[in-house]
């Protein structure tokens, strides 16, 4: 289940005392903190300007600003971290430029423009003293400290470059079939190598041994041994990532390579499915798709947890090598043009297709880096007290409640925005029509708030046996067996511990539908004395809630042996139980029978209503019975059939040459059976009369026929 959230919290000690905001998500228990939430000032303010606003919008003070300006003036394409991890490099639009953040100072050290936009670049040194940019006009720049230090132009527009450190080349792919090297220590362009496919997009080096492999638009991986500038081996990878139950148009080409280790290496295709190698094999061992159809931009591997990195535009996952169970994701809200991990940490540096740049902090994939360590103390903070959540600038909502809101006319709309199964809309909207709809909403909450602060102060103060709301009997029932056991045998168990100090049964004292009903049959019948034991409590209730208003404290009774008046009432109790029961049953009884009665007067004064839908059995409908009965009886001759239907008074004579035939006729009855049919009609009628409805009786157990 994936939820976000917005939390307050404090950062760190020089920032003490002042709020600061964290959008946090979570899937699959693992949370994910979104340090770049919030709205960014425009670059063209001055600082006055800029203080002046973050005294007033209060969304911009409370956010955290992790590095300064760490944001584009456009679009950022990609993101670097130097190997010391004193810097990271970002480059983006419009106008083309790079920029350089140090993290011990968490501000920016330096910017600089260039003549068109960066497809990539490569930091060669621990710091930024050496950096290589390839560019999207075929030109190759190289800055140093100072700034650009040369450029060069490669035969066709290049896609990706990787520099092989034990011969200082740089090994350039794009829209050619030849990889173009250029020596750096020589200074000029050697030999290109010459693959069998069209177009190259990816390439990387092994750093283990060397091992140099390049991702073409066929689909196919092509290894190269540098030392001896031949192939080794080619991989087709474009037929193992196409399943039966997915139909592409073409085969997908490479869009992503990385090497992990000596002889692990992992492709993402156009398509968006990511195959991970083991060198040794043709076939991948395992195929993980995201889903999404995007081609995969960035694949990183994370080795303490076994976990590979891959995002295309729209999502950046998480998942393990071995079985491809899902760890956790990430959606930014903007398209992924780019990831990039700090290392040895939990963080995410991401470049998106808006100004500012993302940063993400996982505390289970690693500590915070050494430059923000107060990131650690807040998330403990934070799960620590998880009362602080509160939600920002939106309010979820259900369809039910857009309906009670008359506001289901907005779905679709800019207004609501689809999430699971409600809906998200901006806060303001929703106290607005909160209160057009029912404007004193807010004077019942504010009631309800002082009923309990009230309620809060009253627990503080010194009382003596505080009942609760609900069940008061019972509280007391068990307060009495809790002080003072009943019999000898009671003393010699054990003490066991109250249900009242119990936190499983603290909602039976709390909510009133957990209130024992007295006036039930079970509750009479389980309970014969409780006439007599709940006037006792009654009385002692009614002098407890009197003390509790008065606030006087209960005199004790000294300990020792119980009064003669306890004794002689328990004396009663125990002759009595016999009539007690007697006489609950005997009210129980008149109780059944005023019931009864009233039953049957409410049945003499309905009215029988006809129902249409009904079909009465009558005459008309006997040829519609059964047809074995009828073919049986076409066997038998015309004597027994009249036998038969001597009660009818009517014969039905089937030929399947001719087709069907009724006979009608009437039987010549005497004077004794014409008055015994009179009587019979009379004796109906006045039944009719005096009948009562046994309509409900027919419909509930579909017994016997309806009277006519």
């Amino acid at each position: 289940m994936c939820s976000s959230m917005t939390l307050e919290v404090k950062p760190s000690r020089r920032r003490s005392g002042e709020k600061r905001s964290m959008q946090v998500s979570s899937l699959n228990e693992v949370k994910i903190y979104s340090l770049s939430a919030g709205r960014s000032l425009p670059e063209w303010l001055s600082d006055r300007k800029k203080r002046a606003l973050q005294k007033k919008d209060v969304g911009i003070s409370r956010r955290i600003e992790l590095i300064q300006d760490f944001d584009m003036p456009a679009v950022s394409s990609k993101i670097k971290v130097s190997r010391d991890g004193q810097y990271v490099m970002a480059a983006g639009t419009y106008k083309p430029r790079i920029r350089c953040y140090d993290t011990y100072e968490l501000s920016m050290k330096f910017e600089r423009c260039i003549d068109a936009d960066v497809i990539t670049f490569d930091i060669l040194s621990d710091d930024y003293s050496k950096i290589v940019f390839l560019l999207c006009d075929r030109y190759v720049e190289f800055h140093s400290q100072h700034g650009r230090y040369y450029r060069t132009r490669i035969p066709k527009f290049g896609r990706d470059f990787s520099y092989h450190y034990p011969s200082c080349d740089l090994y350039f792919v794009g829209a050619s079939s030849e990889i173009y090297r250029l020596n750096l220590e020589q200074g000029r362009y050697l030999n290109s190598l010459q693959t069998d496919a069209s177009e190259n997009h990816v390439c990387d080096i092994n750093p283990a041994h060397g091992l140099f492999a390049t991702g073409t638009v066929e689909g196919k991986v092509e290894c190269w041994d540098p030392r001896t500038r031949n192939r080794v081996g080619v991989l087709d990878c474009a037929l193992s990532s196409v399943t039966a139950d997915k139909e592409i148009d073409g085969l997908p080409s490479i869009s992503a390579l990385k090497f992990d280790g000596t002889l692990n290496m992992a492709v993402g295709t156009s398509t968006g499915q990511v195959l991970f190698y083991d060198l040794r094999s043709n076939s991948p061992l395992i195929v993980k798709d995201h889903q999404y159809g995007l081609p995969i931009k960035s694949i990183q591997f994370h080795n303490s947890l076994d976990l590979i990195i891959s995002a295309d535009s729209r999502i950046i996952k998480l998942w393990n090598k071995d079985t491809g169970k899902v760890f956790t994701s990430l959606e930014p809200e903007h398209d992924i043009n780019d990831v990039c991990i700090y290392p040895n940490s939990g963080m995410l540096f991401t470049a998106n297709e808006a100004p500012k740049m993302s940063i993400y902090y996982i505390p289970v994939l690693g500590p915070a880096p050494k430059w923000c360590s107060f990131l650690d103390n807040l998330t403990e903070e934070l799960e620590e007290n998880p009362e602080t959540t509160v939600y920002d600038d939106y309010k979820f909502v259900t369809r039910k409640d857009l309906d009670n809101l008359g506001l289901a006319h907005l779905i679709g709309s800019p207004l609501l925005r689809a999430y699971m199964h409600g809906f998200f809309m901006d806060i303001r909207l929703y106290h607005k029509v909160k209160m057009m709809v029912n404007p004193f909403a807010y004077e019942e909450y504010r009631r309800e708030k002082i009923r309990q602060k009230i309620e809060e102060t009253r627990a503080q103060r010194v009382q003596l046996k505080k009942l609760p709301k609900v069940n008061k009997e019972l509280a007391l029932k068990l307060i009495e067996e809790g002080e003072e056991p009943q019999n000898a045998r009671k003393k010699k168990q054990k003490k066991m511990p109250s249900i009242l100090n119990d936190d499983r049964f603290k909602v039976m004292f709390e909510n009133p539908d957990f209130q024992v009903d007295e006036k039930s049959e079970e509750f009479r019948l389980l309970n014969p004395l409780v006439s007599k034991i709940s006037e006792k409590r009654k009385q002692k209730l009614k002098i407890l809630e009197h003390q509790e208003t008065l606030g006087e404290e209960e005199e004790e009774e000294p300990e020792g042996k119980p009064s003669d008046a306890e004794s002689s009432e328990t004396s009663d109790d125990e002759k009595g139980w016999v009539e007690e029961v007697r006489k609950q049953r005997r009210l129980l009884r008149q109780e059944e029978k005023l019931k009864h009665q009233k039953w049957f007067k409410e049945d003499q004064q309905t009215v029988l209503e006809p129902k249409f839908f009904e079909i009465k059995a009558g005459e008309e409908f006997r040829s519609f019975k059964d047809t074995a009965k009828r073919q049986k009886l076409m066997k038998k001759t015309l004597g027994d059939r009249l036998q038969l239907e001597e009660r009818v008074g009517a014969l039905s004579v089937h030929d399947t040459t001719v087709g069907s035939k009724q006979v009608t006729f009437k039987l010549k009855k005497s004077e004794q059976q014409k008055k015994q049919q009179e009587a019979e009609k009379h004796h109906h009628q006045e039944r009719r009369k005096l009948r009562r409805s046994a309509g409900h009786l027919k419909s509930k157990r579909g017994r016997g026929r309806p009277f006519h």
